[in-house]
Formats: C-alpha cells, structure tokens, sequence
C-alpha cells in the first residue's frame, strides 16, 4: 500500500488521527519537500527513525535531473515506488496531497503498477486563505510566482493576476522556495554542492508584481487596472501559532516585513463589504 498522507499547515501535531495510524503500519516515510515545506517536524510514536526525504534529484545521479520534470518523476519511481511492493510505505505532503498536481502523477504511475494507493486528506493554502476574511468562492486561478533573475524576467503569472482581477476575482499567489538547488559551475563540475535555501517573501512578490505593472504599462496602450496603490495582503505561516496576516498597498507591502517563511500573496478585486469589514482586522487601508 501506498498512503499519500497530507501534515496540514502549521505543525506535524496537525496530521489527522487516520493519518498517524496509517504511519504506523509503514516500513519507510517520505517527506515530500518538492511542493511546500514544514519547518518542524518531529513525529514520535516510533516513526521518526524511517523518515527520508524526497528530494527532487537523486544525489547519486546526476544533478541535471532538477530541470527535467519527466527525470525527477521516474527518479520518485525508483526510490519511493519500488519500496511499496512488498510493504506499507507513505509520502508525507505538506498541506493536502491534491493541492500539488506532482501528486497525482505519482498515484497515476502506482496504479499502473498494481500499487493500492490511499490518500488521506488535511488542511491546504487553498482553503486556509479564508481566514484573511476573503470569500473563497470569489477566488479566480491560483498563480506561482518565481525568483526573477537579471537576465530573465517572465511576466506570465502577472498577466494570469491581471484577468483574474479584471474578471472580479481575487488571486493567490504561491510563492517560490529553491531548496537544494545548485550553480551552473557546480552542475557542470557534478559537485555534489548546494546553495542555501531560498524563499520568496511578501515584500519580494509585490515589488516584483509592481515591476509587472510598469512592463505592462510601458506595452500597453491603455494603463493596468492592478496599481501600487493597490492592497494586498500578505499571509505568513498560515495555520501555525505565530501566523500574521497583512493587509496594505502594493507600494507599502515592497517594504513589509511578515517574518520567517513560508509566505503567500493575494491580489485581492472589487470587495465584498463583509471582505472589507473583515481585512480591517488586518489594518487594511481600504477607499
């Protein structure tokens, strides 16, 4: 059997009591950190000795793999598959298993190979957000927004914000993290060397969101809707103790600081006057 069990949001301590009991049963445990990642994680009841992690590369392969999607999802296959034949094994996903498509892949290819497969379901970003006071049925395509670099600049999920916004839908955006990711020096030389860690901030995703906005109106006739004066609100650490949710302009929220990560950006439309009444809560300066 294969469990792809979902751990919530905000600690281990969030994982259901089916999915604990589940992990109980299992030879070995994946914590899958390809999607999102969960600062704490320290699970008792004997299971911590058979925690691996599922990395996105083999570290006895080629490091090449991170930048082959099909790569890193037949590498899942011939460490984290195979071992399910003959026992219970489970990959441990932060959030909700569905919230992330490469989870369904992998259910796919176990099914193919006569693998049972039990999903057991927790708390996900897509549903937490309504704790900022935003409908969730007024949600429009959820966005991931990378790290820019000099040389490369893609404004492909701001133009996704901008329908949403101009069809009356608020956006997610999901922000990016690089764990593990190597130099180009390093991929060539197949040092076995990776940089630290990286996550993308609030105050990051709406400068480069304002950034957009400039591109945008600078090929564009008639001016973007999305201003910096536009709010915001910024979502830290959502389901843990110290979670803090931000309300504020675009231009305010380049300066913000929201603590340590995980964070998560909305790009809220026109408000509902209970949404208004609700972001108050959060300082929001709202006309």
């Amino acid at each position: 059997m294969l469990f792809i069990v979902g751990l919530g949001l905000g600690s281990p301590d969030d994982i259901t009591l089916r999915g604990l009991n589940a992990l109980k049963t299992c030879s070995r445990i994946f914590l899958e950190t390809y999607t999102s990642l969960m600062t704490e994680l320290d699970l008792d009841d004997g299971t911590s000795g058979k925690l691996h992690l599922a990395k996105t590369l083999n570290l006895d392969e080629s490091s090449i793999v991170l930048a082959d999607r099909t790569m890193m999802e037949q590498t899942c296959e011939r460490d984290i598959l195979s071992h399910a034949f003959e026992n219970n094994i489970a990959i441990l996903v932060v959030g909700d298993p569905f919230a992330a498509t490469t989870h369904h892949d992998m259910i796919l290819r176990a099914r193919e190979k006569g693998i049972k497969v039990e999903v057991i379901h927790n708390a996900s970003i897509l549903t937490a957000v309504g704790a900022t006071g935003l409908q969730l049925y007024r949600f429009g395509e959820t966005v991931s927004l990378c790290f820019w670099t000099d040389t490369w600049k893609p404004t492909s999920a701001f133009e996704k914000v901008m329908k949403n916004f101009e069809a009356g839908l608020h956006t997610l955006c999901l922000l990016d993290i690089k764990v593990k990711e190597q130099t180009v020096e390093n991929m060539m030389r197949g040092n076995k060397i990776f940089e630290p860690p990286r996550f993308m901030t609030a105050h990051e995703a709406a400068s480069q969101i304002c950034e957009s906005i400039e591109i945008l109106n600078e090929s564009e006739e008639n001016a973007c809707d999305l201003t910096p004066s536009s709010i915001c609100v910024a979502v830290a650490r959502l389901g843990s103790k110290d979670q803090i949710i931000k309300c504020c302009s675009l231009a305010d929220m380049c300066n913000a600081d929201v603590g340590r990560p995980l964070h998560s950006l909305i790009i809220p439309a026109n408000l509902h006057e209970l949404e208004q009444e609700y972001l108050y809560f959060f300082k929001a300066q709202i006309k």
